[in-house]
């Protein structure tokens, strides 16, 4: 046997060596998603893919509907050891640092998910947002960004003036101090009861969700407005794991879960953008109008927009150094002078 021969002999009984001495592993999960949810049924899909992947070294225990813990309660379950990993969202999280705001919705930044996904893994935001997970003892594995959401309305709202005076359902947050210096009437309210507010007119609108998921709530049964492409949020699932538990796995394990997280991640948004389109034709066949707001006006509602970055920026220095990632991009890309 030659000098090569023998090499790679031992090289390939290293690799089955290794291969047969790495533990599996069982990882539980927690999402917000039910199993019959569009984004629920495509976590199959990526638990099925890893599973296959790793030829059975990971197992997958997914726990659907925030059946273990509240939703905003899965960060500190991961922590804390109760589930493996979370797979909600980092705004959920805000409380505990004021810069998870900056990885879960900056509000009024991208224009697409592409451009946003661009920041996390081409423009320093990776880096920037596993340093805030880090701090927690969390490991950030990836993004699921499903797009833009709309805005419905019983009201026109073909640009930044007819936010003057428009009441509309908000989350909680940045978005209600955005809208709030733009002249809008943002009303707190939980998202149950955003079709009973419609049709008494305590509001004039909502921001829901995505305009495919608004049709699926029934917001234009009652309102015949929406914006489309949305331009004011758009937000970030996030799968995140005890870091422990990632520290532990082996790095064919990792790169494994974190590979087919990307291709999910991109599906979602992909899947998506199909169903608003045809969402937004169906809409328009049944007399909904639709606003493409202008490059005009959606910058200026981009800087009304940073008037609450450099709030929120304030409230710690890894809310600043994040924004400063963000800002530092979004130049780049020309959309932020």
């Amino acid at each position: 046997m030659n000098v090569k021969t023998m090499l790679l002999s031992a090289a390939a009984t290293a690799l089955v060596a290794a291969s047969a001495t790495a533990d599996p592993i069982t990882l539980r999960i927690q999402t917000h998603y039910a199993t019959e949810h569009p984004t629920g049924k495509m976590l199959a899909i990526w638990i099925d893919d890893v599973q296959t992947m790793s030829g059975g070294d990971i197992t997958i225990e997914m726990f659907y509907s925030s059946s273990v813990v509240a939703t905003t309660e899965t960060f500190d379950a991961a922590i804390n050891g109760i589930v493996d990993c979370d797979a909600t969202g980092g705004a959920y999280q805000t409380g505990k640092n004021p810069a998870f705001q900056f990885v879960g919705d900056i509000m009024g930044g991208y224009d697409t998910p592409w451009q946003q996904y661009s920041w996390l893994y081409y423009g320093d935001g990776y880096a920037a947002a596993q340093e805030l997970y880090n701090a927690q003892g969390m490991q950030l594995i990836g993004w699921s960004i499903y797009g833009q959401e709309s805005l419905s309305s019983s009201k026109p709202l073909a640009g930044f003036a007819d936010l003057e005076g428009w009441k509309f359902r908000s989350p909680p947050g940045m978005e209600t101090e955005i809208f709030q210096e733009l002249g809008a009437s943002p009303i707190v309210m939980d998202f149950t009861e955003i079709f009973t507010a419609l049709e008494t007119g305590i509001i004039d609108g909502a921001d829901a969700s995505g305009l495919a998921n608004n049709v699926g709530l029934g917001l234009y049964d009652i309102v015949k407005h929406a914006t489309y492409p949305g331009f004011h949020s758009m937000p970030s699932d996030h799968l995140a794991c005890n870091k422990d538990v990632w520290d532990g796995m082996t790095e064919q394990q990792r790169r494994i879960i974190d590979t087919a997280w990307q291709k999910l991640s991109f599906q979602i948004a992909l899947s998506n953008e199909k169903a608003n389109a045809e969402a937004a034709a169906k809409l328009q066949a049944e007399g909904v109008t639709l606003y493409d707001w202008s490059a005009e006006d959606r910058a200026e509602f981009r800087r009304g927009a940073q008037v609450a970055w450099e709030d929120w920026g304030s409230r710690s220095p890894e809310a600043g150094k994040i924004l400063e990632s963000h800002k530092t991009y979004l130049r780049a890309l020309g959309l932020i002078q």
